[in-house]
């Protein structure tokens, strides 16, 4: 952190100032990016972001402090706008890609940019909202290589559009669904931003020379600040994928030269799926860096690729824990940290395990009022001691949503007074004091290495309109990771499926919402159970799941009939009935989603 310290002390809290510094010496002859087959060193991306951000000030008119939205996939264009952006002293927005309808609206709207900058080859996407967008004084203009090609003016962009920069600003917004409802913007704050820069680097110790590859999307924290940031911060190389294929991903990661790789455990899982290939070893990778290695992958990945490291982690956006595990041995396998006597001493008064109520997702009380503490092996929902003088400082928050931030804060926890962070996830700590990530909590369930907001797609699906309830839920399926999404379903007409358009109603969900965000199952039932408190309970469909004799045992047990359950499958147009068969073949790994 004294790297950070220092930046601070020279007002060079932007990640363009790492460009800056090394333009034109031997530091700036290190490769920066690769991007299919073209590369550029720290001195030519700096040129390159001359006449992107004069067109940004000069043709635009874009002010300080102006928050603009960008919404792009992977390119070295999302980059020069990124960092032409952070020149200027404007705000980008990194909108999710992949939204359209709705959430993209509101994305945008959110935000208050008057700019769009969306990359053309996701028009399909945005061009249905710009009229809408257009009444909310937001201007969508489209970005390509050869739009790029045109600007000419390379005038040093001004140092008096950096001045004044103070560690607490925003950097950038970057989105996340969170617990509830449509996407939030976190504010990525200027030290935030510093320190994945720099504060990670005795982590993974990278260092000029060093390539990491990437194919997670850069709108995302993970591209965003444990690849690019860091890269940056090290000097070292930005390999980038324009997205996640098993055609690519190695024979990218073969001619690059990567030395590291970044992942999550859904892509993991496709990798090692894959047919073996000669292009499994003889690459250069000795560590792979990411979130989400599921136990039946790990070693399966390492022995498979001859990849020394799986160097786990866990952090989220709008969280504030962060954990590592460089693993290389049997001992610390699955686990996310190892926490021994000393971070015991230092750190264990300020981060804790404690139980929760499987259906109201609140933290479980003792006769006493206060949390349980999860004993070894037990999960638990992980929180972190805030400092209940100034907790808005150094925590993440949510753009134009302050109360967002401080719903996720639980007060007189384990005493009187005291102040909590939510992190929304269950993690376990063994007697050995490994740490395990268990799974997440509440109204967000991760699929396609993406959070899906159960509210945002409940919305999306009541607006069917055959459909008069719905309560949507993640559920586990063999053979993946994280959950599909689940909606259980009351109809107007009652029971059964009459009255419902199954092509209509699948039309309706990929309209609405990103591909990831579409229940993979519709479970037909006849009421919603509630609580006394009027929120739905979910604990039951949940542990349930898609388990069609679990389903028929529970419904035995009360004389009534069991709940019909139909599914996408993969390739299909419209929802078709879920069978017993259907179960068996994904069980035996068969069919895969």
């Amino acid at each position: 952190m004294r790297e950070v310290a220092k930046r601070v002390q020279q007002n060079k809290l932007t990640l363009y100032s790492f460009f800056e510094e090394r333009a034109g010496t031997p530091a700036g002859d290190n490769t920066f990016l690769i991007f299919e087959g073209r590369e550029w060193t720290y001195t030519e991306f700096y040129k390159a972001l001359q006449p992107v951000g004069n067109w940004l000030m000069k043709d635009l008119g874009i002010q300080k402090g102006e928050v603009v939205a960008v919404d792009g996939g992977n390119s070295p264009e999302f980059l020069l706008l990124w960092f032409a952006l952070e020149a200027i002293g404007a705000t980008p927005a990194f909108v999710n890609s992949h939204l359209t309808a709705q959430p993209l609206v509101h994305s945008i709207k959110l935000c208050g940019a008057r700019y769009v900058l969306a990359d053309e080859d996701i028009r399909s996407l945005v061009a249905p909202v710009e009229e809408e967008l257009a009444a909310a004084n937001a201007k969508v203009i489209y970005y390509t290589p050869a739009l790029f090609a045109t600007f000419t003016d390379t005038e040093p962009l001004p140092p008096s559009r950096r001045a004044g920069n103070e560690p607490l600003q925003p950097a950038c917004l970057l989105y996340t669904s969170g617990t509830t409802g449509l996407p939030k913007a976190v504010i990525m704050t200027r030290m935030r931003e510093m320190t994945m820069a720099l504060g990670r680097s005795g982590v993974l110790a990278l260092k000029p020379g060093d390539r990491m590859y990437t194919c997670l999307p850069l709108y995302h924290g993970s591209a965003h600040g444990l690849c690019t940031a860091l890269c940056i911060g090290q000097g070292a190389t930005v390999v980038l994928s324009r997205k996640f294929s098993h055609r690519t991903f190695w024979p990218e990661i073969h001619a690059s030269g990567a030395t590291h790789l970044q992942y999550v455990g859904e892509l993991c899982r496709y990798l090692v799926n894959a047919a073996p290939g000669p292009l499994d070893r003889g690459h250069k990778v000795r560590t792979a860096w990411g979130n989400g290695m599921r136990p039946d992958v790990w070693e399966r990945f390492r022995q498979r690729f001859g990849v020394e490291c799986i160097h786990e982690l866990y952090a989220a956006t709008d969280g504030i824990v962060f954990c590592a595990n460089p693993n290389r041995g049997d001992f610390t396998r699955n686990a996310i940290d190892l926490r021994g006597p000393l971070w015991r001493l230092l750190n264990g008064a300020n981060e804790k395990r404690v139980r929760i109520d499987p259906d109201t997702q609140d933290i479980a009380r003792g006769d006493d009022g206060f949390a349980v503490e999860c004993a070894a092996d037990e999960p638990g929902e992980s929180v972190a001691r805030m400092d209940t003088k100034d907790p808005d400082r150094g925590t993440p928050t949510y753009f134009r949503n302050h109360g967002a931030a401080v719903s996720r804060r639980a007060r007189n926890v384990l005493a009187e007074g005291d102040l909590w962070f939510r992190s929304g996830d269950m993690m376990r700590l063994d007697a050995e004091g490994r740490l395990f990530f268990v799974d997440r909590l509440g109204d967000t369930f991760r699929w396609r290495s993406e959070n899906v907001s159960t509210s945002e797609v409940a919305d999306v699906v009541g607006l069917f309109p055959a459909v008069a309830e719905t309560n949507v839920y993640g559920v586990l399926v063999p053979h993946t990771d994280g959950r599909a999404g689940c909606a259980a379903v009351v109809l107007k007409t009652g029971g059964g499926d009459r009255g419902l358009d199954w092509h209509g109603f699948t039309a309706h969900c990929l309209a609405n919402l990103p591909r990831y965000a579409v229940p993979i199952f519709v479970r037909l039932v006849a009421q919603l159970e509630y609580t006394a408190t009027m929120k739905m309970q979910k604990g039951r469909l949940r542990a349930e799941g898609v388990d069609l004799d679990a389903i028929e045992k529970a419904a035995g047990e009360k004389g009534e009939k069991a709940d019909a359950m139909y599914w996408l499958p993969p390739g299909q147009s419209a929802y078709v009935p879920f069978t017993k068969k259907d179960l068996q073949e994904l069980r035996g790994g068969r069919v895969r989603l």
